[in-house]
């Protein structure tokens, strides 16, 4: 594919993967084959697909969410008789929606909208499932008068309306990979107040709350978030671009650790050279001409039209190596 399209490989930057054998192959990967001809290649895991990998659900939690997929499937493609039905008994009971909406059952992750519908118009289902006669239809009921199972997927209401937002964010149009990133640390500093809330006043769990009225257990649902704090630790932490080095295309002019920088600058990029570095950043913060610029533009213009390569040589060529980087293999 490089050579159709006339690429240098020694000119690329850095590649995104999906983590797949094929990609990241110790011995005939990919990237494994592409850095025997260019060493100094960045290769790193979409930061997308990073996030769904680490909302894993427990054994038990999966079992309920399962269970809430198998209803919605039963009210809305058992048939189509029973299909509208379910449409025009909402309607008529006026509820707060009239229809249930379909999911992808590739990730759960994908399923938080579907599953924020059905809590919304649960008490109708339960009404409308007690009128069909049928065995399928009696199990689904007895489930919704389960409390502890309907525990879990106020919980999973909630954390999947947490996580899907961050998901929306990481999809942003025009996202650098230190747009992704910040999206992800801010997430991780989210993660430390949602677990203080579970064990206080639920206020980012609304529906839980509801749920459990402070009457029951939620230490399942902090041990859930302690693995999600666990999993975004382990995956991201050690990520190649530090935040000092993520910082210069936000925000140059943030930068404190002078030193900090130009250390995660060179390890990041080896021709990279750290004293060069801190002298033209000194410089750079103290152009006020350069930070007005900078607060009436975005980065990726800053620094491809306003910032000279002749006066700034080693700080363009940072940041423009790190703007080429794709956080994510969506598009």
């Amino acid at each position: 594919m490089l050579r159709i399209r006339h690429i240098d490989l020694k000119q690329v930057v850095s590649v995104t993967t999906d983590g797949a054998p094929a990609m990241v192959g110790k011995d005939q990967g990919a990237v494994t084959r592409m850095k025997e001809n260019n060493p100094d290649l960045i290769a790193y895991h979409c930061l997308i697909h990073q996030t769904v990998l680490c909302a894993s659900l427990s054994e038990h939690f999966a079992e309920v969410m399962n269970t809430v997929m198998k209803l919605i499937n039963f009210l809305r493609a058992c048939s189509s008789l029973q299909h509208r039905l379910l449409r025009e008994f909402l309607e008529d009971v006026e509820a707060n929606a009239n229809d249930l909406l379909s999911h992808n059952n590739v990730r759960w992750l994908s399923k938080g909208n579907a599953l924020g519908r059905f809590w919304s118009i649960q008490k109708e289902i339960a009404a409308f499932l007690k009128q069909l006669k049928s065995q399928r239809a009696t199990q689904f009921s007895l489930f919704l008068q389960e409390e502890h199972k309907m525990d879990v997927v106020a919980f999973l209401v909630d954390i999947t309306s947490h996580l899907n937002e961050l998901n929306l964010k990481l999809q942003g149009k025009n996202s650098s990979v230190a747009d992704l990133m910040t999206a992800v640390r801010s997430f991780q500093r989210k993660l430390d107040i949602f677990k203080e809330d579970l064990e206080g006043e639920c206020e980012h769990f609304p529906k839980l709350q509801e749920q459990i009225r402070g009457e029951r257990d939620v230490s399942p649902y902090v041990d859930f978030i302690n693995k999600l704090i666990g999993n975004f630790s382990q995956r991201f932490d050690s990520f190649c671009l530090g935040q000092q080095l993520l910082l210069l295309i936000q925000n140059p002019f943030l930068i404190r650790e002078i030193k900090g920088f130009s250390q995660e600058a060179s390890q990041t990029y080896k021709w990279a050279h750290a004293g060069s570095l801190q002298l033209e950043l000194i410089d750079l913060q103290a152009n006020a001409e350069l930070r007005e610029h900078f607060e009436a533009t975005d980065p990726a213009t800053f620094w491809l039209q306003l910032v000279s390569e002749s006066v700034f040589p080693g700080l363009t060529k940072v940041a423009l190596h790190t703007l080429t980087m794709f956080g994510s293999t969506y598009s």
